[in-house]
């Protein structure tokens, strides 16, 4: 690994010498066959295709190699805006013209009868030459792939030699440091392991906030401050709106509040598949600067610069399709249990976030080093996907996380290849705890044991949702210029009663008749069937309340923790959980948009099993288990502070102090020439 410099002398010679991609002719020639026979196959199975010999379909290869090399990159070269869609359908299309260009030029030897026999050809040539390549072991090497994404990142400009390090932080959703342990145990992180193994990192744990959930998280890792985000939903009461860490216009305000020039990312970096941007100066997929990517974004040219790139993620999409329903049935047939709904658009937004979303998020971090990006911040959000509904270690879940660490070893490869040298830190935002919902354990959710309990009123449910249908949408907004709805309907709660939410084994409870937050006593005054039942229930941990007299309160079903005094009665509510809970219930309930009752679902520490509130097997959001444990995989020689990492926010300080660790004297220069 890099030495780490506290400062750099401009003007000093440059040391740094990238290694430039060379072609390997064996490897290029394995290729070549491999090609000509995806080919052959595909004109023995089309009859509007046909080839006459197997050297005619070298000769197809090679002709078809020459084409791609030209007219994909000239395509991913003009500025179009929603690049995203129009990239898809023009190389597309492009794959079967360059199959008729072929096809003109070699007249006597192959002949497709008209376009769509071209584009189905292309299909299937992309189907044999997956499978051929991971059987003959060539889809690990990326030689084309680094030489055009280094073509283009020269064209965008920036990519000038320096001996400052760079930073690459790679974020898995959802994954615990102990589930990563045991993936690294058993063969399913196989090049994170290495990393451990060969001494040039170690894993540091750190600890969620109450909040643990993305949006709350990535507020404080990139921004420096969550204050104020009590859940992934929560209700405005004095306004009467919904506020979402999925909708593009709410993650733009939460970004717009805590946005204070000291983002992750400030002075060139770039944000990548994120729901924040920490002040990134490029974005792609990143749900508070979406309106700022429907326009022209060269953050997709290298993936569209090949073609095959285009008709190889379509074959993955629909071979991970298959595989969920596969699985989903193998459950069903075996009798799993804990088992999450799996049906309806599900399988579709698991291929697109294992393949289509993770691809381009890939592309756009090899971009960002070939152009010399001082740092990026990528979230791959596949793991923490397919995690909700099969379940934390699961053999898909596991075969997620396995595809995540191969694609890591594909960035590990091409730091070589960088305009500067890079550092690679690996990290989670939370991580899952599973167990059977609290509506499978009871037939019932939490909104209906609220309004049975109440006095008079109406409960108004609102689903949760899990994170990644932000992502997939905001990359078919993106696509298509579509702007996503504000669903009134939803988002204005200014009419219901009481509002129930579920964030993940986290509930929030709001009593629409005040437009503030009511007190204990004034709950009990108003429903004093609530609180006790909610309290007696056996799913349920813990309840935030505040107290006109003694301030914020912990109840359970046995007892009380006062949390500004420090003192129990009867049975500690909060004793399941980890030591620091105490302390970040009292943060929540400082949070001016706490709920009137925040919820905390029972965690059985022997089994690390609780429950969601919301239709998710293996969740996060609140206290319990392995989604509060966390993990940074670091250099070896990074510093860490002397006592546990706890919260977020002590996560930006961790990150920014290594950034300025690394790049001192050339961010005190960007900071100079504002």
């Amino acid at each position: 690994m890099t030495e780490l410099p506290t400062s750099h002398s401009y003007g000093e010679p440059v040391t740094w010498q990238p290694e430039r991609p060379r072609f390997k002719p064996l490897r290029l020639l394995v290729s070549w066959a491999l090609t000509g026979f995806a080919l052959w196959v595909a004109a023995a199975v089309l009859p509007g295709v046909d080839i006459e010999s197997h050297g005619g379909a070298l000769a197809v290869a090679a002709a078809v190699a020459v084409l791609n090399s030209i007219i994909p990159p000239l395509l991913a070269a003009v500025r179009l805006p929603y690049m995203l869609a129009l990239g898809f359908v023009l190389v597309l299309a492009l794959n079967a013209i360059m199959l008729e260009l072929a096809a003109d030029a070699l007249e006597n030897t192959f002949r497709v009868d008209n376009f769509g026999w071209a584009l189905l050809a292309s299909l299937i040539v992309a189907v044999v030459s997956v499978l051929l390549e991971v059987l003959f072991g060539t889809n690990d090497d990326d030689t084309y792939t680094l030489r055009v994404v280094q073509r283009i990142a020269r064209r965008q400009g920036g990519a000038n030699r320096t001996d400052v390090p760079g930073i690459i932080f790679l974020e898995i959703d959802g994954l615990a440091l102990p589930v990563l342990r045991r993936a690294m145990r058993d063969g399913n992180a196989p090049n994170m392991a290495r990393w451990v193994a060969e001494g040039t990192h170690g894993l540091t744990e750190w600890e969620t906030d109450l909040s643990s959930q993305t949006g709350a998280s990535q507020a404080g890792i990139l921004l420096g401050s969550n204050d104020d985000i009590p859940a992934f939903r929560w209700v405005d009461k004095e306004s009467g709106t919904l506020t979402a860490c999925s909708a593009p216009a709410d993650c733009a305000r939460i970004e717009a509040d805590r946005a204070t020039g000291i983002g992750l990312l400030v002075d060139g970096g770039s944000s990548r598949g994120n729901l924040l941007s920490g002040e990134a100066e490029e974005v792609i997929l990143t749900v508070s600067r979406m309106e700022a990517e429907k326009r022209a974004n060269p953050g997709y040219r290298a993936f569209f610069a090949n073609g095959f790139n285009v008709t190889r993620a379509l074959v993955l999409f629909a071979w991970e399709v298959v595989l969920e329903w596969t699985a989903a049935l193998r459950a069903i047939r075996r009798d799993v249990h804990p088992r999450g709904h799996r049906g309806g658009i599900y399988p579709f937004m698991r291929g697109a976030m294992c393949v289509i979303v993770r691809d381009l998020i890939v592309y756009g971090v090899l971009t960002d080093m070939m152009r010399g990006r001082p740092a990026v911040y990528a979230t791959f959000s596949s793991y923490d996907e397919v995690a909700h509904h099969s379940g934390l270690e699961r053999v898909d879940t596991l075969e997620a996380l396995r595809k995540l660490d191969q694609q890591f070893g594909r960035i590990d490869r091409a730091r070589s290849y960088a305009p500067r040298p890079y550092e690679l830190v690996v990290l989670s935002d939370h991580g899952q705890t599973q167990g059977a919902t609290f509506k499978q354990r009871n037939g019932y959710g939490l909104d209906d044991l609220v309004e049975r309990s109440l006095e008079h009123g109406t409960v108004e449910e609102v689903a949760g949702g899990d994170e990644q249908q932000s992502m997939v949408g905001l990359a078919v907004g993106e696509a298509t210029g579509k702007r996503q709805k504000e669903k009134r309907s939803k988002n204005d709660v200014s009419d219901r009663e009481v509002v129930v939410l579920g964030s993940g084994n986290l509930g929030l409870v709001s009593l629409m008749e005040e437009p503030r937050r009511l007190t204990l006593e004034e709950i009990d005054a108003r429903h004093p069937r609530l609180i006790p039942t909610l309290r007696a229930h056996p799913h349920v941990g813990w309840l935030l309340v505040r107290s006109s007299e003694r301030g914020p309160v912990a109840l359970g079903s046995d007892g009380v923790h006062y949390l500004a005094e420090g003192t129990v009665e009867g049975e500690d509510p909060l004793a399941p959980f980890s030591p620091n809970a105490p302390r970040h219930l009292s943060r929540t309930d400082g949070f001016p948009h706490v709920a009137d009752i925040m919820v905390g679902s029972f965690y059985e520490p022997d089994v690390e099993e609780g429950c969601a509130f919301e239709e998710l097997i293996s969740f996060h959001g609140g206290l319990g288990g392995p989604q509060t444990r966390a993990f940074i995989l670091h250099p070896v020689g990074f510093p860490l502070p002397q006592k546990p990492i706890v919260g977020a926010e002590q996560v930006h300080g961790v990150l920014s102090g290594w950034r300025r660790l690394l790049q001192g004297g050339e961010r005190a220069g960007a900071l100079a020439s504002r």
